[in-house]
């Protein structure tokens, strides 16, 4: 899936589906529980299989392998199946949240200048790569964001209307009525992820443009109907951007504290938070791990974890306080996830966020979660993976390439182990 293009190009499915000129997957209208219907949701997953390995969870919930693609369904309604791609890096569409087709020059998949090459064409390429990148900003990026959180453009937060599941009767629910949002968690969580990616994207684009300058009109665009007019504003972009951050930098609080009434109410997810902290500090004693797990003010949503540094590693001798923040909602909104403890490391933005990906099959699980955080704290040739830059500065440095990037890097990382030491709280 790196940096690629998947077109669905034939298929074959023994249900009511097909397959559209640009790949888009339509399953036909049919009885919701009939035999069609049931193929339908195999042949989906039998797609995906070709690109992905193994699609591991049920069928009305797909969680692919990686961190590109999200595919979710309803089990009321298989037929209607939501797809997210997140944007490649190094494109215009950098990290933005989509459902279309992506490139690094989008100006040759307009039908008819697939080849066009003339030096008017490539004018006319950087101009629309330029208008690209600012509307995936806009549109994929803040809008989208904007909605999940409430958040009006000049920063007004309306109330997001959470409900603590124990609260909720299901039987006076009817499903279909409510609002089919599977990708609100985790567009957030890698809008935190790649926050620091969308600022720089600001900042080159504010080198490129001015504010208010417009959009230069394509040759295959026209006016009153397939045209993308416009005007930049990316100091304005970048208002609202830092607005969303704070946002969702202030849901964890939110979250403690909903977190202390379910505790005493005793429900369902309090419960079995505590019942898995008691269960992980039992599997640190058993598997004598020098590492260490408390509960913030006993509160069951905040877990506070100190991690020792691996002997014989860039991180021999580290001590790194890691603090993990549960939702009531928990396990369909995930944790945020965020070291305390300043550390300059390719996995770890910095603001802190951690850069992870848990077992799929045991998303509720938080020893996964806790397995996760640590493998790559001690993974000692990763892979370069373009979508998990979180911190680019330090990924620049481990994968640049330069005979003295990694060095640098390795030193960058000493230092900050070594200031743990000294900051870190008696």
């Amino acid at each position: 899936m790196d940096q690629s293009i998947i077109r669905i190009s034939k298929v074959s499915c023994p249900a009511p589906a097909s397959v559209g000129t640009r790949g888009v997957i339509r399953l036909m209208p049919g009885p919701r529980n009939s035999v069609t219907s049931r193929r339908a949701r195999i042949c989906v997953c039998f797609l995906l299989s070709a690109v992905f390995p193994r699609p591991t969870c049920g069928l009305s919930n797909i969680c692919l392998p990686g961190t590109a693609l999200a595919v979710a369904c309803r089990d009321v309604d298989v037929r209607n199946v939501k797809a997210l791609i997140m944007g490649p890096h190094e494109t215009p569409y950098e990290f933005g949240f989509f459902e279309s087709l992506l490139s690094t020059n989008p100006y040759e998949n307009e039908p008819g200048f697939e080849d066009a090459n003339e030096e008017s064409d490539k004018k006319a390429q950087k101009d629309y790569v330029q208008k690209i990148r600012h509307e995936t900003l806009r549109i994929s990026v803040i809008q989208r964001l904007e909605g999940y959180l409430g958040l009006s453009p000049d920063g007004y937060q309306h109330g997001s209307g959470a409900r603590d599941p124990d609260e909720i009767d299901d039987d006076d629910i009817d499903e279909s009525s409510v609002p089919f949002e599977p990708f609100k968690d985790l567009c957030k969580r890698r809008f935190l992820w790649y926050y620091e990616s969308y600022l720089a994207t600001i900042q080159l684009g504010k080198s490129e443009v001015k504010d208010g300058q417009h959009f230069v009109r394509m040759p295959f665009e026209s006016p009153n109907n397939n045209s993308m007019d416009g005007r930049f504003n990316y100091t304005e972009l970048e208002r609202r951007l830092r607005n969303i951050k704070s946002a969702i930098d202030a849901e964890p609080q939110v979250w403690a504290e909903e977190g202390l009434a379910s505790k005493a109410r005793e429900s369902t997810v309090a419960v079995n938070l505590q019942h898995q902290f008691e269960q992980v500090v039992e599997s640190f004693k058993r598997s004598d791990m020098p590492h260490d797990v408390f509960l913030e003010n006993g509160n069951p949503f905040v877990w506070v974890i100190t991690y020792f540094g691996r002997p014989m590693t860039n991180l021999d001798g580290g001590l790194f306080r890691i603090k993990m923040n549960f939702s009531p909602r928990f396990p369909d909104e995930q944790p945020r996830v965020k070291f305390e403890s300043k550390i300059f490391h390719h996995y770890i933005a910095a603001d802190g966020t951690a850069c992870y990906t848990p077992n799929p099959m045991r998303r509720e699980d938080v020893k996964s979660h806790i397995e996760a955080i640590f493998a790559f704290l001690e993974e000692d040739e990763p892979a370069y993976d373009p979508r998990k830059i979180v911190n680019p500065e330090a990924s620049k440095m481990y994968w640049g390439g330069a005979a003295d990037d990694r060095k640098k890097y390795n030193r960058r990382l000493r230092r900050s182990v070594q200031q743990s030491m000294e900051d870190f709280p008696e």
